[in-house]
């Protein structure tokens, strides 16, 4: 009888720690990770894998060839090697985003001749299921702006809309955001039209994964906004970024909580930088009333809904089986005292 009760007490405990043990553990925060890989020397944009946890995409800047790798953030090593196939020579690779098909977007926009090339260039290709070296046909869209030449090296794509924006750098009066069209296409040169100016010399941007907040980057410092209605609505302030030797890369980690922040040069370092506040996107920040990234008719945001529900309706598993475990021990201890008698 009595290694029944000790037994029950000892699966009591256990069960009452593992619940103590499931309420209080965080997420694993992001680690910095550095890219050992001696091909890229010159890491411009990066973006965080969709289809695979813990990977980040990255890619070489200037004339280095049709090539993207996948880079384990655990490891720091390439584990892929996509070179694209149709897509011509590139000249000036800045950026890369995945949009909400899962497509991963090569933004062949810089221009170091201060803008004086009359088209840069958009590639596009499926994210690989596998990561594996591999060549991957890719489709390649023109690109011009409206009120003319530019040298960007931001370009982020909406995860809600698919729609593409581009940053140009602070030259010539200032930065300025460009919206392309709603659907790039292959059929003629797709114009992007000024959006809003930039007060910022721009290397690189990202959007929340909900597509509530727009982070741009320079080479020492940044600044977050609230995206809303297909610009930046509020300017939430700066956000710091780490001293790096030529800080070009930016992407927000899938959780939305994280900033990863990278550089050029070999053996280049990509540092976290967590949010807090109202840095921090709509659906993480615990405003149930906001639309995450959304337009007036709600076709950038999501339905509401939450399943935080009440606690009095859920219940928790280990919880029931402490209770459980308790009702056991009562019966026990009430057989021993009529056996007594």
């Amino acid at each position: 009888m009595r290694s029944l009760l000790c037994a029950a007490g000892a699966a009591g405990v256990l069960l009452v720690a593992s619940a103590a043990t499931a309420a209080a553990a965080p997420a694993a925060d992001p680690e910095p990770f550095t890219i050992k890989d001696q091909r890229i020397t010159e890491s411009s944009g990066l973006a965080a894998s969709r289809a695979h946890p813990g990977i980040y995409w990255t890619h070489n800047d200037s004339d280095d060839g049709p090539y993207v790798f996948a880079v384990d953030s655990r490891t720091g090593r390439t584990v892929a090697t996509i070179t694209m196939r149709g897509v011509g020579d590139p000249r000036d690779v800045e950026a890369i985003s995945i949009g909400p098909d899962g497509d991963v977007y090569v933004g062949d926009i810089g221009d170091n001749l201060d803008g004086s090339w009359d088209h840069v260039w958009i590639y596009r290709f499926p994210e690989p299921k596998q990561l594996r070296d591999q060549t991957v046909t890719a489709t390649q869209y023109d690109v011009t702006y409206a009120d003319g030449p530019r040298n960007a090296e931001a370009m982020m794509v909406h995860p809600k809309t698919g729609r593409v924006y581009v940053v140009s750098k602070k030259e010539d009066g200032g930065a300025a955001l460009y919206a392309g069209p709603e659907r790039l296409s292959t059929s003629g040169p797709n114009v992007f039209r000024r959006v809003s100016g930039i007060d910022m010399w721009v290397t690189d941007g990202a959007f929340s994964p909900d597509g509530s907040r727009l982070m741009l980057r320079s080479y020492f410092g940044g600044r977050m906004y609230r995206w809303q209605d297909g610009r930046p609505k509020d300017d939430i302030g700066s956000v710091g970024v780490p001293i790096q030797g030529q800080g070009e890369s930016l992407t927000f980690t899938p959780d939305g909580r994280t900033l990863m922040l990278g550089s050029e040069g070999a053996n280049s370092r990509v540092e976290p930088v967590g949010l807090s506040g109202d840095q921090l996107p709509e659906s993480v920040s615990g405003d149930a009333s906001a639309t995450p990234g959304g337009d007036k008719n709600g076709s950038d945001g999501t339905d509401g809904s939450s399943d935080s529900g009440d606690s009095s309706e859920k219940s928790n598993p280990a919880v029931t089986g402490v209770i459980v475990i308790g009702v056991a021990i009562a019966a026990v201890l009430a057989i021993r005292r009529r056996g007594r008698r």
